[in-house]
């Protein structure tokens, strides 16, 4: 199978690519620069220069191509209103052009990535993809990750033979998203207090997200949407067990939401300091007490999706970045 991959220089985008290549299909990856894409040239991929806005380079990356795994996006939490422009234009924008094209060129099969961050707060429900949001965004990348799956169901609408998978939260190797950073902080204890303990996610392992990418490609059925999650969580109870593994010691207290919101209007150099995006606002309004909490029964019976549980994905990662104690790591 010949496979035309947008993201396949990110975190999620470069596992897909990987077990891509592994089992022996030729991918064609968009790249903004060469040298970005690098590591995926060495794996033996095609490479086409071009990003989100280049209708030219995406059209003429699925030249020949038997499917499109869509999973290019900007992702961040609490970004300035400047730049919300450029989230837009990307995530939505991007979105339109790719599957867009895919739907021009009679590709035989597409995967959209978008999120269960669609959902919004699901207010300490498990929802499955029946679920409808309520309420209003609680940030831009929730907004526009919403506004480009309409577009994806649209294009469905107008015979896009597209399947929508939705990921959890993603940790794993070399992950520099917030989950990446928030364990980092922990574990150079830089962390005396938990910020946001009972944020609620599904923590999933990068490669288990990307396997059911790719099993969405090979089994899921046009015009149906998967969640593709991991196991139901908090953000407590992730250092909890990032503790028990490493032997250190998780902090009792939580750090006052209060004290967070108060900063708000030095958000730019208190997001520095702490190591958190500046938009201290948005951050707290999509994090202080909210849950993102879905179930992936429909792509485990149908797809045959099977995460890790988080004991064994966190340890496993842990063990990859040679965080775990000599002792443990051996075991």
């Amino acid at each position: 199978m010949k496979v035309f991959v947008t993201g396949g220089t990110g975190f999620i985008g470069g596992a897909v690519v990987r077990q891509l290549r592994a089992r022996g299909d030729d991918v064609v990856a968009l790249v903004r620069t060469p040298a970005k894409g690098a590591a995926l040239e060495e794996l033996g991929c095609t490479l086409v220069p071009g990003d989100l806005n280049d209708e030219r380079a995406i059209r003429a990356g699925m030249e020949g191509c038997d499917a499109v795994i869509h999973a290019a996006a900007v992702y961040e939490v609490g970004i300035p209103a400047s730049e919300r422009k450029s989230m837009q234009e990307a995530n939505v924008g991007g979105t339109e052009r790719v599957l867009g094209a895919a739907l021009e060129a009679n590709i035989a099969k597409v995967v959209y990535v978008s999120t269960v961050g669609i959902f919004g707060n699901t207010n300490g429900q498990i929802v499955d993809e029946s679920y409808e949001r309520q309420g209003k965004f609680l940030s831009e990348y929730e907004k526009t990750k919403w506004e480009a799956h309409q577009v994806a169901k649209k294009l469905i609408g107008e015979g896009l033979p597209c399947v929508i998978v939705q990921p959890g939260g993603v940790y794993g190797p070399g992950d520099t998203s917030s989950v990446g950073v928030l364990l980092d902080q922990f574990l150079s204890g830089k962390m005396p207090l938990i910020p946001f303990p009972d944020l609620g996610m599904c923590l999933t392992h990068v490669e288990d997200i990307a396997g059911g990418i790719i099993l969405a490609l090979d089994k899921g059925a046009a015009g149906e949407t998967y969640i593709i999650s991991g196991p139901v969580t908090t953000v407590r109870e992730a250092i909890e067990i990032v503790a028990a593994e490493t032997g250190k010691k998780a902090p009792k207290h939580a750090l006052p939401t209060g004290l967070m919101k108060a900063l708000t209007p030095i958000g730019p150099l208190v997001g520095k300091i702490m190591g958190q995006p500046p938009n201290l606002r948005e951050l707290i309004a999509s994090a202080d007490g909210v849950t993102f909490w879905a179930n992936h029964d429909k792509a485990t019976r149908e797809l045959g999706y099977q995460p890790r549980d988080l004991e064994a994905g966190l340890r496993a990662t842990l063990e990859a970045e040679g965080k775990l104690p000599a002792d443990t790591a051996a075991a």
